[in-house]
């Protein structure tokens, strides 16, 4: 069986074989079964048929638990922070998670179609320019550490008594062990947890329901009231979007006889539920929820043995979440040609994520968090609306990506498409470091990402359309071992 590309020298027709010279980096030892937790060598080479496995319903859970995070909670209490009614905000949330979500859900089934992660499969569109999304995707794996483990390492000094800044190095390094494992103690891992935190945001809820208020009637009217539905929506929108980039790397071991339909909904409703519920309680709870999120879990659970479990769970939670950031960001790393072995690559994203969290937590970390939030998802839309055209444009009755390698589509058309859509999304962007005239005059409303989509798609669809028809398309046969 052949594996498409790697990055840096590759035969001519960019297929990776277990016997090129890469492979021993790029491949490598994969999981077997259900609960093989010894580390996965594995890195950017496709997975084969024949050592697939799992069904579609564990994407619910690893795409659920993940979320769960005060990470999500923080976000949450932006909608009342910028004057909304509770009811208003959370319909922004639902809308703009739900959205956000679609996306990841249906770039998830390519896993089991072709057995490559999400950003090695966007080199079929990118083809040598693919450095560019894969620098940012791993800068993003590293900025979201930063985001996630903020909070995960100030609730596991808290519990412990320790300082902030060694509550974060422990976080860090559990999380990166989990990433160095791999996939299949991810996926474990996400299982187990989906009943702890779900306990545990339970109990949270419970006890707000005991004396914690919803936001009033809200102070924004008016346009500026349509502002802040819109950067709302847009910060939900940013969250559930985020995880496009890394949506096949957690179904590439399905069996290609997976039900996509099964795959898209598990992954849609694991996404959409877990990030509304935690927005929801944030909305609920800002009163409570401050710039330190954990401070706030042991105010409502007391000193006890309650607030100790949700404390401890905070932390397990953003463990959970970092992990698969440092996981795809091992996989991004290699996606641009650096040949180091992904458990190395995992443990290497982790170890950066530290200095980020420390900046956050220094000073005004409401307006750091945000800044950092948006900025690492900016350049998402463009990417899924080209590589989805890509697809679209490529995909049969049977895709076969040995052959989709050998096909002559010029590449120049994705990077140009991208940047064009961030381009155009520039003057819609708000943030504190930077407010576009646009996003001034609609009164804070954030369009950007919406912006970035459609010029990207638009600028996109018509030149890859019409490279796909005046290319040939080669025969399975021509497919080095299919």
């Amino acid at each position: 069986m052949s594996l498409p590309y790697a990055p840096g020298p590759a035969p001519k027709d960019r297929v990776l074989r277990d016997g090129d010279p890469a492979a021993p980096v790029f491949g490598g030892r994969m999981p077997e079964a259900p609960g093989d937790l010894r580390v996965e060598a594995r890195g950017i080479a496709p997975v084969p048929e024949d050592r697939r496995y799992g069904g579609p319903g564990r994407l619910f859970t690893v795409w659920f638990a993940p979320n769960l995070t005060m990470t999500g909670v923080f976000t949450g209490t932006l909608g009342v922070v910028l004057g909304l009614d509770f009811a208003t905000a959370l319909a922004a949330v639902v809308a703009g998670t739900l959205l956000g979500a679609v996306p990841v859900a249906y770039l998830g089934t390519w896993g089991s179609r072709t057995g490559a992660g999400q950003l090695p499969l966007a080199r079929l569109a990118f083809g040598p320019a693919v450095v560019l999304p894969g620098i940012l995707q791993w800068l993003s794996s590293v900025a979201w550490d930063a985001l996630i483990g903020l909070f995960g390492g100030d609730a596991l000094a808290r519990l412990l008594g320790w300082p902030f800044w060694l509550g974060v190095l422990v976080m860090m390094a559990g999380q990166g062990l989990v990433g160095a494992l791999g996939y299949e103690a991810i996926h474990r891992l996400q299982k187990l947890m989906s009943f702890v935190l779900a306990a545990a945001f339970v109990v949270l809820a419970v006890k707000m329901l005991d004396g914690v208020s919803p936001a009033g009637p809200g102070s924004a009217h008016g346009m500026d009231r349509f502002g802040a539905v819109m950067l709302t929506s847009t910060v939900a929108l940013s969250l559930s979007l985020s995880w496009a980039p890394y949506a096949s790397d957690f179904s590439r071991y399905l069996p290609r006889t997976a039900s996509r339909p099964r795959m898209f909904w598990c992954t849609l409703l694991g996404v959409s539920l877990s990030f509304v519920v935690v927005q929801t309680l944030g909305l609920w709870g800002a009163s409570v929820f401050t710039d330190q999120t954990a401070g706030g879990v042991r105010e409502l659970l007391g000193d006890g043995w309650l607030g100790a479990f949700g404390l401890l769970a905070v932390a397990l939670a953003a463990l959970c979440s970092n992990a698969m950031n440092d996981y795809s960001g091992s996989l991004a790393l290699q996606t641009v040609g650096v040949r180091v072995p992904r458990p190395l690559a995992a443990a290497g994203a982790a170890a950066l994520g530290l200095p980020l969290v420390l900046w956050m937590h220094a000073a005004d970390t409401t307006a750091r968090f945000q800044n950092v939030l948006l900025f690492v998802g900016y350049w998402i839309p463009g990417f899924v609306a080209v590589v989805v055209v890509d697809w679209r444009a490529r995909t049969g009755a049977r895709l076969d990506l040995a052959a989709e390698n050998a096909r002559p589509v010029p590449w120049w058309p994705a990077p140009l498409a991208f940047l064009a859509g961030f381009a155009a999304a520039v003057p819609f962007m708000n943030t504190s470091l930077y407010a576009g005239p646009v996003a001034d005059a609609l009164h804070g409303a954030d369009l950007a990402y919406y912006v970035a989509f459609a010029v990207a798609l638009l600028v996109y669809a018509p030149l890859r359309l019409r490279a796909g028809r005046a290319a040939p398309v080669p025969p399975l046969e021509s497919s080095h071992g299919r």
